[in-house]
């Protein structure tokens, strides 16, 4: 029994410890914010003086806003596959990783949102979206399950959170005044007793069910926008499989960069191992694998049949305008990571690292190859129109506010792992109770 305790407050300190505000974090939110100020001055501009800042066009309406979009609303999905899918699955080596694709999850869910604003040109009209839209449109649906997940994966991130909220409140020390009256409110008079464990666990289990349907729906929803138009490129009826695939593929390397990172910075080697990455690894190369035949699948269809406006928009991103970056993205963003991380040394932290910044950079890229080239081939031919509409090049402004996306994307993810502890202390300490006995 003392074996145990002494372990209990091993782990206690161990992960309790980075949940304060040292100098260091001081620092890196400091940088965050200025970056965030310098950033959204660019969005004043654009709110003042409209969209014409943008490199937008009749042509190219939708641009790098749309294609971060949904490259943000793909990597939220990890909270549904690490937590839900492997979860009920009686996967016990997520355990340490499962809070972390978790805040990923959210702290992406969150900023997506925000993103669809940041391409309005009447942000301030924004209620009429909710006052007057129509459910035929499948711009309603896609805020309505973004919302809709935000929400849940909230939910699913603060439920197993509360016992460790409760150990919060009652060993660390030194604490501001409002930051303990929060944890006191959060969690919701927990006691310790059995019963409050088992209602935890089944609320926990509810709600990654529900997540799983909620999780598929934004991204098929979201791939809904693009597929529900008669444009050579978009009109394809894999879409959807197609972006969920590819948001698992995002997902998991986004969540080996957070692994890396909150294991070097927060000192918990001895708790996210290179077992750990080793499973990541395999699990990345699995949803790749998915992922790959699906991208055959898009180019090898269309190629078959040849039709006008597909064949143009193949032509452009095969051997075009767009052929090297969306080579690029093909074999350095997907096919070379997929066969290196076939090999053990590969899955190593440091490795693994490089591979799935790759890989989540290409993933990025991908989007907007999605979402650009295809609209700079219009159905009609192309006549009394500036020449700057055949092309589309985004302005400083616009990635300005692209890089606030990211940079607010930090923010919350750090927030949340600085007030919570990144690796959830009571499943640990069942974990460590049932080995030793």
């Amino acid at each position: 029994m003392e074996n145990i305790n002494e372990k209990f407050a091993t782990i206690e300190k161990d992960l309790l410890a980075p949940v304060k505000w040292g100098k260091k974090s001081i620092i890196w939110m400091g940088f965050l914010m200025v970056t965030l100020v310098v950033c959204m001055f660019f969005y004043y501009q654009q709110i003042r003086n409209g969209l014409g800042v943008t490199g937008l066009n009749d042509f190219v309406s939708w641009g790098i806003y749309i294609s971060n979009f949904v490259f943000f609303v793909a990597a939220s999905l990890i909270g549904m596959l690490i937590s839900s899918v492997l979860g009920l699955a009686g996967s016990k080596w997520i355990m340490p990783i499962s809070r972390i694709a978790e805040i990923i999850a959210v702290s992406f869910a969150m900023v997506a949102g925000l993103i669809i604003i940041s391409d309005m040109g009447r942000p301030d009209r924004l209620h009429h979206v909710f006052l007057h839209g129509r459910i035929q449109s499948p711009i309603i649906w896609d805020i309505a399950i973004v919302l809709t997940y935000v929400a849940v994966s909230v939910l699913l991130l603060y439920v197993p959170l509360i016992p460790d909220i409760a150990l919060l409140s009652k060993k660390q020390n030194g604490l501001p005044r409002i930051q303990k009256w929060m944890y006191k409110i959060l969690s919701l008079g927990w006691a310790n007793h059995p019963n409050q464990y088992k209602l935890i666990k089944k609320y926990f289990k509810l709600l990654a069910v529900l997540i799983i349907p909620i999780a598929l729906a934004i991204h098929t929803v979201t791939s809904w926008l693009f597929a529900m138009t008669l444009r050579a490129g978009w009109d394809s009826p894999i879409f959807g499989p197609y972006f969920v695939s590819g948001a698992f593929v995002a997902g998991c390397a986004a969540v080996t960069i957070g692994m890396y990172f909150f294991r070097t910075s927060y000192n918990l080697k001895s708790y996210i191992t290179d077992y750990h990455f080793d499973k990541m690894g395999k699990l990345l190369v699995l949803v790749a694998l998915v992922y790959v035949y699906f991208n055959i699948n898009e180019i090898i269809v269309p190629a078959y049949k040849l039709k006008g406006g597909e064949a143009e928009h193949l032509k452009s991103m095969l051997f075009g305008h767009d052929a090297l970056m969306f080579w690029l993205v093909q074999i350095g963003g997907l096919v070379l990571p997929f066969i290196l991380l076939l090999f053990k040394k590969m899955r190593k932290p440091l490795p693994s690292l490089i591979i799935s910044s790759v890989i989540l950079l290409g993933a990025w890229f991908k989007r907007y190859l999605i979402v650009v080239p295809v609209q700079q081939h219009p159905y009609y031919p192309i006549q009394n129109v500036p020449d700057s509409f055949m092309h589309y090049t985004p302005t400083i402004a616009e990635i300005a506010i692209t890089v606030a996306s990211f940079v607010l994307f930090l923010i919350i993810a750090t927030v949340l792992s600085k007030i919570f502890p990144i690796i959830p202390i009571w499943e640990l300490k069942e974990e460590v109770k049932e080995q030793i006995q």
